[in-house]
């Protein structure tokens, strides 16, 4: 048996001047015959001359130049292993880089000291023999020691397939400096579809044309003579989704409306799908997300359709029914929402199976029942695609049903805020001619909205940027006759002349445009105060400004198009049709939302959880003392419950959920008030009062006792 040849002292650090003689020297122990070979940064080193006196091993370099600084390793060898010494050469006063072997082992350990020895078995390759890899020696002026670290590393990486992705970690040290890339604890080598590149102070793997396969978490590995570190950071590479799955599902057909069902992609890509697009005539349904769209699923079995009438979809004058339940016509489905005026849920007509929302009035008093009459009316003058229509309407005894489109893309402003739309300047334009087409109509037919605000503009679908207006409850018609004066709106989007209760005009409307487009843009209310008084002194006086941070991306033009709608004077507004021909809408027309920068969602974000939150607080500390009461008396509890997203709001006795009954009524008002009202109050309904409102963020709750005299 003969030993394995070993290092009894290793190579050691040399530091010289430019133009001066260095030499390496080692002492070795180890049966002959024993090969001597010497590597200077991974290759044969060629300028040095090598000798053997004895145990003693050395390499001589005449008149040293900086090329010859760098990392040089001394090989020694017998027909039982190997073993390996390195050494960091200085030239004082230049700085070069090198390519050199590399000094990583791909075991557990993933790395070993560049300037330690380490015997070798046959069985166990030399690191002179591993794979090569990018290292950078350098050699600068000697200072202090600087500690190694990494400086500012990225943790995530996101690239599109095909796509060149560059993984860069910058580092500071002492040099020299050598580093290594390692993923599934496999260390990369250089070859024509990866490559490292190494500087100074920074390290890069570089992935010629990213594929899904290269997507995972990736290690970079730095040592200098003091010290090491090792980052890891996840690269992501997102592809066009797959096509979906099944082929179009024709379910439902009613005269000009087919009802297609698909199944979505296997896989999206790496990114979320935005969308889908459907071709008409044979139904092929296409995936899209952030990177592209997909090939096309399979398509379905022709649908032949009669041919629509001109103007048939927007042309139909509804009156009321006073013979039949709305149930007699439509299926009673799941509640959408509620407010003061009542509740709505969606329907289903039982005949053709189109999907509707029905708004159902609280009828009991003769004034709720007029103003449903009075909003059912002036709908049938509103037969536009940017407003929300108007199908039928019921007249039952204790309420009034509206039947209406339903609309199943939600409220505007949540949906931009969702992290997978987009949000540019290019898209608020556009968004804003389509508010600003329906209100141009409504104003042709010299009727008011008088409520626009974010809430009531909702997209048509989840995936297109079609929107419409909708709710109509404070809309008015004007008469040449008689100027008319409100005292209704929200404060933020109300216009001066309503709070000073000054005649209103189509003017009124292009105010709260303005102030919508304001937000839309920038993600902040333009006279947002502390409390409603100071919002609608805010209003009155007129006074806003653009904020040069919120604003800094926006366009002269767009600011130039806000200032034009909220100004104090009516008369000096913009009219819809002056603001659909300013040239910010103009400009906006034909360009690519693509090429666009997005803008930030986060002051969006922050308004809209305002809006919802904003009463809460009160809600948040407890319900007002319920007053003692006596026998056969009312009792009534109000509690603010609002959220972003709606809350679900539910009153409870006790442990028990309050049941609505005869004596008992749940109420919901729209600025977020709960009320319960207990009518012929008796010793037994006192007890304690629970109000809870819950949505994704959690639960508020509040408790109050009632106490009944006796």
């Amino acid at each position: 048996f003969r030993p394995v040849p070993v290092f009894v002292r290793p190579l050691e650090d040399v530091c010289v001047d430019e133009g001066t003689d260095f030499t390496l020297r080692a002492t070795i122990r180890g049966t002959q015959p024993i090969r001597v070979s010497w590597m200077h940064n991974g290759e044969v080193a060629r300028f040095g001359q090598p000798s053997v006196d004895g145990a003693e091993v050395r390499f001589v370099v005449r008149e040293s130049l900086p090329e010859d600084a760098g990392a040089y390793t001394c090989l020694v060898e017998n027909s039982s292993g190997k073993s390996s010494s390195c050494a960091a050469v200085f030239i004082r006063g230049t700085c070069i880089t090198g390519n050199g072997v590399s000094l990583f082992s791909p075991t557990d350990e993933v790395f070993k000291s560049p300037l330690c020895t380490s015997p070798s078995t046959p069985q166990t390759p030399s690191p002179v023999t591993s794979p090569r890899v990018k290292v950078s020696c350098f050699v600068c002026v000697l200072g202090l020691v600087v500690r190694l670290r990494f400086e500012h590393p990225p943790q995530h990486l996101e690239v599109k397939a095909g796509e060149q992705a560059r993984l860069t970690c910058s580092f500071v040290g002492s040099p020299p400096i050598v580093s290594a890339w390692i993923r599934n604890k496999q260390q990369i080598v250089d070859d024509s579809e990866q490559w490292l590149e190494n500087l100074e102070r920074s390290s890069t793997l570089v992935i010629a044309e990213a594929q899904s396969h290269h997507s995972g978490r990736y290690t970079v590995i730095v040592k200098d003579r003091h010290s090491s570190a090792q980052h890891t950071l996840t690269l992501s590479v997102i592809d066009r989704p797959q096509p979906p799955a099944s082929c179009p599902l024709i379910s439902l057909v009613s005269g000009n409306i087919p009802v297609l069902s698909w199944s979505g992609p296997c896989y999206d890509g790496g990114s979320v799908v935005l969308g889908y697009v459907v071709e008409e005539y044979c139904f092929r349904v296409k995936a899209f997300n952030a990177v592209g769209v997909s090939e096309p699923g399979p398509e379905s079995t022709p649908l032949k359709m009669d041919e629509r009438k001109k103007g048939e979809l927007f042309n139909s004058h509804v009156t009321i029914d006073s013979t039949h339940k709305v149930t007699d016509h439509y299926i009673l489905q799941e509640k959408l929402g509620v407010g003061k005026f009542g509740d709505v849920y969606k329907l289903t007509h039982r005949e053709s199976g189109r999907v509707c929302a029905g708004k159902f009035y609280k009828g009991r008093r003769s004034k709720e029942r007029e103003a449903a009459r009075k909003e059912i009316e002036l709908m049938n003058f509103l037969h536009h695609p940017k407003l929300v229509q108007c199908l039928g309407a019921y007249d039952h005894r204790l309420e009034m049903v509206m039947i209406m489109e339903f609309i199943a893309g939600g409220e505007l402003f949540e949906r931009i805020v969702d992290d997978s739309f987009k949000h540019t300047e290019t898209t608020s334009a556009r968004y804003m001619r389509q508010i600003l087409e329906g209100v141009s109509f409504m104003h042709q037919q010299n009727i008011l909205h008088l409520d626009l605000k974010p809430e009531n503009i909702v997209c048509v679908d989840t995936s297109g940027t079609e929107i419409k207006i909708i709710d109509f409850g404070l809309a008015c018609r004007l008469d040449d006759n008689a100027p008319l004066k409100v005292m209704q709106g929200t404060p933020e989007f109300v216009a001066p002349e309503v709070i000073n209760y000054e005649p209103v005009t189509p003017a009124t409307d292009m105010w709260s445009i303005g102030v919508i487009c304001y937000i839309l843009l920038s993600g902040e209310s333009p006279f947002q105060g502390t409390s409603d008084a100071e919002t609608l002194a805010l209003v009155t006086a007129a006074q806003y400004e653009f904020d040069e941070d919120s604003f800094d991306e926006i366009s002269e033009e767009a600011k130039d198009f806000i200032s034009s709608l909220l100004n104090k004077a009516p008369r000096r507004r913009l009219t819809c049709a002056e603001a659909l021909a300013h040239h910010w809408m103009a400009a906006f027309d034909s360009e690519d939302t693509a090429s666009c920068k997005s803008l930030s969602k986060e002051k969006m974000k922050k308004f809209l959880a305002r809006q919802k939150w904003k009463k809460a607080g009160k809600a948040m500390l407890a319900l007002k003392r319920m007053a003692l009461l006596s026998k056969s008396e009312s009792s009534g509890s109000i509690s603010p419950a609002d959220g972003y997203p709606d809350p679900e709001v539910v009153w409870l006795r006790g442990d028990d959920p309050v049941i609505e009954s005869s004596s008992v009524e749940i109420e919901y008002e729209e600025d977020g008030r709960c009320s319960l009202v207990l009518s012929n109050v008796t010793s037994e309904d006192a007890s304690v009062y629970t109000c809870k409102a819950t949505n994704d963020h959690g639960e508020a709750v509040c408790s109050a006792r009632l106490f009944v005299l006796q």
